[in-house]
């Protein structure tokens, strides 16, 4: 199987620009990463965000037998307590507080309340 690995771009400025910014390549990271967001209840809604994305990130995965790259928008909540998600599909979720403060600290090794 091939080694799963999370890559990260953080916007720069104030347009929807991103640079790559780095990447989860330990395996037990990857998949609590991969656990968190399939383990989120996704909604098939509509959301407008008031700003463009903090993050974005991508980590391949199988699904049946073809591999595919998940792709997904990360936004920091205002008051800095939970993460919200946006998938390429257009699926919404805001983590819950402990989902969110796990997952910032898999993929950027911090405390999401600094």
């Amino acid at each position: 199987m091939k080694k799963q690995k999370i890559t990260i771009q953080k916007r720069i400025g104030e347009e929807n620009i991103f640079e790559d910014y780095k990447e989860i390549t330990q395996s037990k990271q990857v998949q609590r990463a991969i656990e968190i967001v399939k383990g989120a209840n996704l909604e098939n809604t509509k959301v407008e965000m008031a700003r463009f994305a903090d993050y974005q990130f991508q980590f391949p995965f199988k699904n049946s037998s073809e591999a595919k790259i998940a792709s997904y928008l990360l936004w920091v909540s205002p008051n800095g307590e939970n993460l919200e998600i946006v998938t390429d599909s257009g699926r919404y979720v805001k983590l819950t507080k402990k989902d969110s403060a796990n997952l910032y600290e898999i993929l950027f090794g911090d405390s999401l309340n600094k």
